[in-house]
């Protein structure tokens, strides 16, 4: 579904803001768990915001953003049952969240579009996908579309 050009840039510098939180919320979560480690809330934390601005993204057509944020959620999830995260696994995932940064604000206002090639996103999610364990074939395939699940059905 198409965007609105109007309504769209409009909604690009709150979305941007709003990245931007969720960013950094992901990152105050990395660095928990630098501290602790594996623990659990600052992971279900990071996939939560991940998982957010991947559908934030997704709604204004971001498909740079959306899709790194998707492949990131679903490499920590899988990482989450099938291992723990050692500090080179934190530092793949750090050098994802400053990518990430950096696309964020090289976002063209005017068209949506980031004026890179994706190929510093793959070979980190493919380096991050080293460190949890995971084949980088898994990995760069098309990640499928993940709802939100509000915290109370989690707990449900």
């Amino acid at each position: 579904m198409p965007n609105d050009r109007k309504n769209w840039s409009q909604r690009l510098p709150e979305f941007l803001i709003e990245a931007e939180t969720l960013l950094a919320k992901s990152e105050e979560c990395l660095s928990h768990l630098q501290l602790i480690n594996n623990d659990k809330d600052a992971i279900d934390c990071m996939l939560s915001t991940l998982l957010k601005l991947a559908n934030k993204a997704d709604a204004l057509a971001l498909e740079a953003v959306s899709e790194f944020s998707l492949h990131i959620h679903g490499l920590l999830t899988h990482a989450q049952h099938h291992m723990e995260l050692h500090d080179q696994a934190l530092d793949a995932l750090k050098d994802c969240f400053t990518l990430m940064a950096w696309q964020l604000e090289l976002v063209d206002h005017t068209t949506g579009k980031l004026g890179l090639d994706n190929s510093e996103q793959t070979s980190l999610i493919e380096a991050f996908a080293f460190q949890v364990g995971q084949s980088p074939c898994e990995v760069l395939q098309p990640p499928r579309s993940l709802a939100v699940v509000p915290f109370a059905q989690k707990q449900a």
